[in-house]
């Protein structure tokens, strides 16, 4: 019984595999599709709901903004008012003048009060002789004495030309949480202080503004400057610090967004804001979208939906591919009977429509097969012979007898600390060469063979060429093929100064972009050259040290890394020769950059 099933299961895999990948793929579209769907209608709904609260605060905004106008109206006629300004400002006033005074200053203030007391504001007037109005205790019962010292007061006096609105929380005078607007009345044209203006209003009068727009998912706060809320539908929430919503609140109105998901209180919100400058608070509108969109989507709905269309699409697919892979079947059970690597034996083209055309295909792949297997022949050989190509680093017999001849005649000559030197330089320049030939190393080991090989060239043909190296800091731990360089200074030496006995060379490297930039350069005879020329214009004479010849070392670099990188040369004869090579910027893995960069 477990062979037949197992058998069953080869003869059938192909349906199977099919069958599971179809029906999983359905599955993933319906998932998708149904929760692109919930995501795009929340994101409709949340889209259209910050419009129509936008349009909400901005009505609030306005009715802070009438009340803020109706202060401002009511501080101006205040301030511009003679008896007011008199009366607090006389002094040593008889009981008769006093009462007088008393009943002139009322008077003035009934006329001006009804401004804010439709706001159900309260107006008082603290003078600097001691005298305090209030048009209604009942809304602040605060003596002079406690008011004179508040720190509200003081703030208003500091600041004398502004008008400030500033958050009281409730206290022994105060049962009730109250926003007052104060202004210090001072004369024009002397700047003296003569008093102060406050317009208390309880924060629950604040709220008739916004209540009518909030509900338990639609929030409203007044935050001021410090990050206080001083107005909330959520009494719990008055008098707490809230600098998060107060930076939120400050990014949607610098990036003028239409709002913001933020998660603040513990909870996700849509965050939308208005800033009312005359108060210089933020009005802050946060919605709860979990509950917003609770009430929107029935998610349950829509998953039972999506799982009937799932169903009955699997059913479908079931048919379908059950008729579509018996053919197929058919056709792999004949493939299996190949032998391998018999191309030239072709398959039977039968079945229906879809096995016709893999069968032909299959064919002409087979007769396809044997070119693109030339096509590989041919590219492995042109790559072996890059590396034979690569293989030509090898030290040149006659440098190393030259060389070791040279340090016998210094040291024949008492110059043993000097032969020590290019013995070094050798033994440094032999390690590197008989490494691995494809390593790349950092351009810092690069310049120091570079030196090496330098100094070995003046000690041996005295230092009548120069050579200096400008290096930027940030390349030295950058990778090239070692010896990339070499060729153009081994060049320079024997070529570019025959006619000229002295001269220089430079070497400088940078990055230019994402490549590295190194260019070669000397003073020395040059050459006539039609523009600038690469591997093709360049005929190499000798080989001293390292066997390969700028060509090879163009050629190397794109094969290396691409026909966009390789080598440049510019030269005018009599002007030098200037070297150009160009290739990919690769950092080493780590390396610790020296802080100085030495030349010679």
């Amino acid at each position: 019984m477990k062979k037949q099933a197992v058998q069953v299961l080869k003869n059938n895999s192909l349906f199977i595999k099919m069958f599971l990948i179809m029906v999983l793929s359905i599955v993933a579209v319906s998932l998708l599709i149904t929760f692109s769907s919930i995501r795009m209608s929340s994101n409709l709904f949340m889209d259209t709901f910050s419009i129509t609260n936008t349009k909400v605060l901005e009505q609030i905004k306005t009715r802070f903004e009438s009340y803020s106008f109706a202060i401002v109206s009511a501080t101006h006629e205040v301030q511009n008012n003679g008896t007011i300004k008199r009366v607090l400002t006389q002094e040593n006033q008889n009981a008769i003048e006093t009462s007088g005074s008393y009943l002139n200053i009322i008077r003035q203030m009934e006329r001006i009060y009804p401004t804010v007391e439709s706001y159900e504001a309260n107006m008082i007037v603290l003078g600097e002789n001691e005298r305090l109005f209030n048009m209604n205790y009942s809304n602040w019962p605060v003596s002079w004495e406690v008011l004179r010292n508040h720190p509200i007061t003081k703030l208003s006096i500091s600041e004398p030309t502004a008008l400030h609105y500033q958050f009281i929380s409730s206290n022994s005078f105060n049962d009730k949480p109250m926003i007052v607007a104060t202004k210090a009345l001072m004369e024009s044209s002397t700047g003296e202080i003569y008093g102060v203006l406050y317009f208390p209003v309880r924060e629950e009068q604040l709220k008739a503004f916004y209540e009518g727009y909030t509900s338990k998912e639609n929030e409203v706060l007044l935050v001021d400057e410090k990050g206080k809320i001083v107005s909330s539908n959520k009494e719990e929430l008055i008098g707490d610090n809230a600098i998060d919503v107060l930076k939120l609140a400050k990014e949607v109105e610098t990036e003028e967004l239409e709002f913001k998901d933020v998660r603040v209180f513990d909870n996700d919100y849509m965050l939308m804001s208005e800033y009312l400058p005359t108060y210089n608070m933020y009005l802050v509108n946060l919605v709860d979208k979990n509950v917003v969109l609770d009430n929107l989507i029935n998610t349950k709905e829509i998953l039972l939906i999506s799982l009937g269309i799932v169903l009955i699409a699997v059913i479908v697919v079931f048919l379908i591919s059950r008729r579509m892979t018996n053919s197929i079947s058919l056709l792999v059970k004949q493939i299996s009977t190949i032998s391998k690597h018999d191309f030239n034996k072709p398959l039977t083209e039968t079945g229906g429509y879809e096995s016709k055309k893999i069968a032909n295909a299959f064919n002409y792949m087979l007769n396809e097969l044997q070119e693109y297997v030339d096509i590989v022949v041919q590219a492995q050989q042109k790559q072996r012979s890059a590396e034979l190509s690569a293989l030509q680093h090898q030290i040149n017999p006659h440098f190393l007898y030259n060389t070791l001849a040279s340090v016998k005649f210094m040291v024949q000559q008492g110059k043993k600390e000097k032969a020590t030197d290019m013995i070094h330089a050798l033994i440094s320049l032999l390690q590197n060469a008989l490494s691995n030939v494809d390593q790349t190393i950092t351009v810092e080991q690069e310049i120091k063979d570079l030196k090496n090989y330098v100094l070995i060239n003046q000690a041996r043909y005295g230092d009548r060429i120069k050579v200096n190296f400008f290096i930027s800091p940030d390349c030295l731990d950058c990778q090239l093929p070692k010896l990339i360089l070499q060729p153009f200074i081994e060049n320079a030496f024997f070529h570019a100064f025959n006619e000229k006995k002295e001269g220089f060379i430079q070497i400088l490297i940078g990055q230019k972009g994402d490549n590295l930039l190194c260019e070669i350069g000397d003073n020395g005879d040059g050459m006539e050259m039609k523009g600038d020329h690469t591997k093709e214009d360049i005929k190499e004479k000798r080989h001293l040290f390292s066997g390969i010849g700028i060509r090879n070392v163009h050629e190397r670099i794109q094969l290396l890394y691409g026909e966009e990188y390789g080598v440049e040369i510019a030269s005018k004869k009599g002007e030098g020769t200037r070297i150009k090579v160009e290739l990919p910027l690769q950092k080493a893995e780590s390396l610790e950059k020296p802080k100085e960069i030495t030349s010679i």
